[in-house]
């Protein structure tokens, strides 16, 4: 394929007109970029700081819907970024690798997950969220607990509430909610997640506990400090959006601040971060770097987001919300990748994307995905 060409499929890839083969060639070769720190014919560019601005051009394309959890994939402004600033020789040089998923041993049709999770009140009563109709409401201690049909669990307070009780919302693997507490924090749980929380906060804090993970909205009120307790970390602000990740499975405890401040404690060890920081509770330590929290909390709007990812990362993030078992053929300690795709896809959508790069292939049998390199 000649300059000319390929000018024309990136042309027609940005108008959204071009044919299912010349996107996909498109999305793999921006892929194989992204998921590279070098590349053959860019090695004088700062690629770590490339990629950074093409994933914030990415996340500033998509549109955000009003209820500003749905984000939409646009990766043909990153391939027109690319362009801009003098990459287009390189791509012009090289040949597109054709790397996909075999369709043919894919026997079964996996669906993403949604809007799921159990509620239990303060008498231990368990009430199936998927099971209760969109605007019922159930009464608890002088308070109204209201579903809403985009998956969201409200607490009002209607009459007296001085309750030392509390209630617990869980998700399953595959399920996703998101709770309006008694006193306005917004929290959303990812999948396989669970939240505990007084139905009254009374005394001189507000405490929650987490498992899995969540992103928080909180409240402000400077006279009762929210507390999020997570195993032997607590993280402690007053009003302000952070993201907690507590799976078991992942090597840290992460805590990634977007606005305002917080303050994580371990072992006896205090952090306080600022926006734009993660910290990493690792054994009785704890780290804290520099992150883009776009991509941290891509899974609260929407999106998987694995700019530079490990594949056993990302490969655990879809077991979880596809509820999937996942094995490995092969060496893939050192196999990373650069995108982001939609939640809401089939799981054979988003392994045929990761699978356009890295010579990476997904053989799916029932609930059981092999990945082979």
């Amino acid at each position: 394929m000649d300059k000319k060409e390929a000018k024309e499929i990136l042309k027609k890839y940005n108008q959204g007109t071009c044919s299912p083969e010349e996107k996909e060639w498109v999305e793999s070769w921006y892929l194989q970029i992204v998921g590279n720190s070098k590349q053959e014919g860019v090695s004088d560019l700062d690629m770590p700081s490339l990629q950074k601005d093409i994933w914030h051009q990415i996340v500033a394309s998509r549109p955000i819907e009003k209820s500003k959890k749905k984000i939409y994939i646009r990766i043909a402004a990153a391939a027109s970024l690319f362009i801009a600033i003098g990459l287009s020789f390189y791509f012009f040089q090289q040949n597109a690798t054709d790397v996909s998923l075999d369709k043919n041993r894919i026997i079964s049709q996996i669906q993403p997950g949604g809007n799921k999770a159990m509620l239990t009140l303060s008498n231990g009563t368990k009430i199936n969220l998927a099971d209760l109709e969109d605007g019922a409401s159930v009464k608890e201690q002088g308070l109204r607990i209201s579903k809403r049909s985009n998956g969201e669990l409200i607490y009002e307070v209607v009459g007296e509430n001085n309750s030392t009780k509390g209630n617990t919302i869980e998700t399953p693997i595959g399920g996703q909610y998101q709770v309006v507490l008694p006193d306005g924090t917004k929290v959303w749980l990812n999948a396989s997640s669970a939240l505990e929380y007084p139905l009254n906060f009374s005394g001189n804090e507000r405490r929650v506990v987490l498992r899995g993970e969540g992103y928080f909205e909180v409240k402000s009120d400077k006279t009762k400090p929210f507390r999020v307790v997570s195993g032997n970390q607590i993280i402690e602000v007053l009003g302000t959006k952070f993201n907690v990740n507590t799976y078991k499975d992942e090597s840290s405890r992460k805590t990634t601040l977007l606005e305002g401040s917080v303050r994580v404690s371990a072992n006896g060890i205090n952090k306080l971060l600022k926006p734009g920081e993660q910290a990493k509770v690792i054994d009785d330590n704890i780290e804290v770097d520099k992150v883009d929290p776009d991509q941290v909390v891509a899974w609260y709007r929407g999106d998987f987001a694995f700019e530079g990812a490990e594949l056993q990362t990302i490969m655990r993030e879809i077991s979880r919300w596809y509820n999937v078992d996942v094995v490995y053929q092969g060496d893939i300690a050192n196999v990373k990748f650069g995108g982001s795709i939609s939640r809401s896809k089939d799981i054979r959508e988003v392994l045929h994307v990761l699978s356009l790069t890295q010579g990476v292939n997904f053989k799916l049998e029932g609930r059981r995905v092999t990945v082979m390199l």
